[in-house]
């Protein structure tokens, strides 16, 4: 037991390395944590407060607001693409299959714009709202904070066509999950951390209703593996029925749906995992790699909080808009006259 812990602990000794070594990459661009300092001084405590605001009347807004950071840097890059209504010009990432009547928190994300427009007119981008909105509501949720790097442009364009390929489906393999990953220049350590934003937040029964039903009756032992897969799948299907109730939703993570923690990887082990691509963090022919990941964010929250900030300071870097590209948009959901 010894050996595989000191085994373990060379391996993600060499992820950190790793990690820090992409770090160093994406702080050499044009982001920068005090990029507002002088511009927009009250920019972060202004986002702070509002969303600090919003999940106080609506606790369930919190995973709501950082999945809209996904979402967006998902589909060309974190440059607030998703924000954009449709116009005469533009078909709106809203519309597409991940994202039609499933995200919200966008009248949030509004009423900070208007408000940084007041104290600071054009200085503070739609793009760099959603990433530090990300950050405080999972602070807000008990998890972990990190330092926001600044200066995102906005995007002139959309695509609905990129958002119902590269964001993520709630039934992706786990080969789908890590191609799909990589195309955003993110490994696995980073699939496995992300992930754990499963620990808050709700999903649709259409999400999952697919692996409920043609399941054999369990006829094993109680308090086994299979029997708590077996009595977990019966209160889905209680909830989730075959015919009707699509939109009804579940929490993602049953046990501490509303507290950011580590108890996502505790239920994937015990065989609670809520989704497909949940659960195929974990299946038979999961990678060895992936499996000792789940197995020590379950044992270890500060790792888990530790790996999840590294990787959303990379994930906030791709394909960012810095400089002249893009625009700092007055209302996130239309480009400037």
């Amino acid at each position: 037991m010894e050996l595989m812990r000191l085994h373990l602990r060379a391996k993600f000794s060499i992820t950190v390395c790793i990690l820090l070594f992409h770090l160093v990459g994406a702080f050499d661009s044009e982001l920068s944590p005090y990029y507002y300092s002088e511009l927009c001084p009250l920019a972060e405590e202004i986002v702070r407060q509002n969303v600090e605001a919003a999940v106080y009347r609506d606790p369930l807004l919190a995973a709501a607001l950082l999945r809209l950071h996904f979402h967006d840097c998902f589909v060309l890059g974190c440059d607030a693409s998703l924000l954009l209504d449709d116009t005469v010009a533009i078909v709106s990432e809203k519309t597409a299959v991940p994202n039609l009547n499933s995200l919200r928190g966008f009248e949030v994300i509004d009423r900070i714009k208007y408000l940084l427009e007041e104290a600071c007119p054009l200085t503070v981008s739609c793009a760099d709202i959603l990433a530090i909105v990300a950050r405080d509501a999972v602070v807000l949720r008990g998890g972990p904070s990190w330092e926001v790097y600044l200066g995102r442009k906005d995007s002139l364009q959309a695509s609905v066509t990129l958002a119902n390929k590269m964001i993520p489906a709630p039934n992706s393999t786990l080969e789908v999950l890590i191609a799909n990953f990589a195309a955003q220049g993110l490994d696995v350590v980073d699939l496995v951390a992300l992930s754990g934003s499963h620990t808050i937040g709700r999903s649709r029964c259409t999400s999952f209703k697919g692996r409920l039903y043609g399941q054999l009756a369990y006829e094993g032992p109680p308090f086994s593996l299979e029997y708590r897969s077996y009595t977990f799948r019966s209160s889905l299907q209680a909830i989730c029925p075959t015919n009707g109730r699509d939109n009804a939703l579940v929490p993602l993570d049953l046990k501490t749906s509303r507290r950011f923690d580590n108890q996502y990887y505790l239920n994937l082990l015990r065989g609670l995992g809520l989704l497909q691509s949940d659960e195929a963090l974990v299946s038979e022919s999961v990678e060895e790699s992936v499996i000792e990941i789940v197995w020590a964010y379950a044992q270890n929250q500060e790792l888990f909080f530790r790996d999840f900030a590294k990787s959303m300071i990379k994930m906030g870097n791709i394909n960012v808009l810095t400089g002249s590209e893009g625009q700092v948009r007055e209302h996130c959901r239309y480009l400037n006259v």
